[in-house]
């Protein structure tokens, strides 16, 4: 016998990306004639073949399976580089600075370099006591791995502040208009209505840890171990407070605000579609209640909407088909992408709750006008030689909140407010778009935006 030792073939990332999604869609196939299969021995003998049955359930479970090793390799092939070495021509002034002083806080704790640069830019908060900022750098690739990981923060809005607390001052109704003739008198309109919704920042912390040994290493690229660190645990943390918090010591969830039947909406309430059926699908064109869920939602949201629910509900739809015999569900057509249904995309996130009896096990809406994100600028690193003994720890915290970001006149129409690009950007119940062009603007009776056109009543 003669045994041939070959040396690792070394795959590139993008031969691993498509080796990977070659695989995801091998298995979808598999998964699509096994139900097949399920479907016309019900429709012979009235029940499926309990061996059909479990090798459905195994194809389900590898199809997830493919489903997560595709978008993990899509991920880490999307990530850029942290290396210290990398080019990095448009920094700002000082960041190189900034870097090195973090990497001798960050590996001998010696932080009179940081001292002397948050000194200098004047910045509030900062110290042995509440720790210094990481490198602009460090923060922007956190913020981007987030977003990759975080699958609410990734289709809501996200908005960037300096402060707290993050307010919104709305002239609910606008002046009052309408059609007059040419020379009929003019009545005066009323003053406008002023509200606000206030977003704040909570503390979000996690406190990797490290060997001194590991901390002198002047191999080990500081800068990426922190951010590769911190990054999962962010993750999970802000997606369950963004789908269920309750906004105490942490981001409201859109779950969080109080359901009625859809028939019956208000604003500040989830509008909700039964299916039929306790705890389940009904067993009779089940996917209807899918279309209907669809369109109870308005044009205008439902051209950028996105179906939200965990992988267990995801393998109970992935069985549907319409009339003709066509998957709703399918699969990303490329690499990175996003399974679709019914054409629209899918998020998979696991907080959202199991079909049950009286669950919200699937939510679909316009999630980058209807939920906010609040950024608080600055990710600081408290370094601890002490508590953990041979362990040195980072207690590394963020700020973020969330919350709707709908308003309703007092005549109860829709004002929704969203980020574009750097500003803000309202959009009225008639459609119209106005934008803020000044901010936090103090008068008599409030705080007040300034936006560049009417808003708008439907009528």
């Amino acid at each position: 016998m003669t045994i041939t030792i070959q040396a690792p073939v070394q795959k590139s990332a993008s031969g691993e990306v498509a080796l990977a999604f070659e695989d995801f869609s091998r298995t979808f196939e598999a998964f699509r004639a096994a139900n097949d299969e399920r479907l016309s021995e019900i429709e012979t003998r009235l029940s499926a073949d309990v061996v059909t049955e479990e090798k459905l359930a195994r194809i389900d479970g590898a199809l997830d399976e493919a489903k997560r090793r595709l978008d993990r390799v899509s991920l880490d092939r999307a990530r850029p580089a942290l290396a210290g070495d990398v080019d990095r021509p448009h920094e700002p002034a000082g960041s190189a600075e900034h870097k090195a002083a973090f990497d001798t806080y960050v590996r001998a704790g010696e932080a009179s370099g940081l001292k002397r640069l948050e000194e200098k830019a004047l910045s509030a908060g900062s110290g042995p006591d509440g720790g210094y900022l990481v490198p602009a750098a460090v923060e922007k690739e956190v913020l981007s791995r987030l977003s990759g990981l975080s699958p609410i923060r990734a289709i809501a809005a996200v908005r960037t502040v300096s402060t707290g607390v993050y307010k919104r001052a709305f002239s609910t109704v606008g002046p009052a208009a309408g059609w007059v003739g040419e020379a009929a008198a003019r009545p005066q309109t009323n003053g406008p209505t002023l509200a606000e919704l206030a977003f704040p920042a909570m503390e979000l912390y996690a406190m990797p840890a490290a060997t001194q040994t590991l901390l002198d290493d002047a191999v080990v690229d500081v800068d990426a171990w922190l951010a590769s660190e911190v990054e999962t645990v962010f993750a999970e943390q802000e997606t369950t407070a963004f789908v269920k918090g309750d906004g105490v010591n942490k981001p409201k969830g859109f779950l969080a605000a109080p359901t009625v039947a859809e028939a019956s909406w208000s604003f500040g309430s989830l509008g909700t579609i039964s299916t039929g059926a306790a705890g389940a699908f009904t067993a009779g064109n089940p996917s209807d209640v899918l279309v209907d869920l669809v369109y109870a939602l308005k044009a205008g949201y439902r051209q950028n909407a996105t179906f939200v629910m965990n992988r267990k509900t995801q393998a109970t739809i992935r069985k549907f088909k319409d009339e003709t015999g066509v998957y709703l569900w399918q699969p990303p057509s490329v690499a990175g992408g996003a399974a679709t249904l019914l054409g629209f995309p899918v998020a998979e996130v696991e907080d959202m709750p199991d079909v049950a009896a009286n669950s919200l096990s699937v939510a679909f809406g316009d999630f980058g006008r209807g939920y906010l994100v609040v950024d608080r600028a600055g990710i600081r690193v408290l370094r601890d030689p002490f508590s953990a003994k041979p362990y040195v720890l980072f207690y590394t915290t963020k700020r973020v909140g969330g919350g709707k970001a709908t308003l309703k006149t007092v005549e109860g129409e829709n004002l929704t407010a969203m980020q574009v690009g750097s500003g803000i950007e309202l959009t009225d119940a008639k459609g119209g778009k106005s934008k803020v062009t000044i901010a936090d603007v103090n008068q008599s009776n409030g705080v007040i935006h300034v936006v560049d056109t009417v808003v708008m009543p439907k009528a």
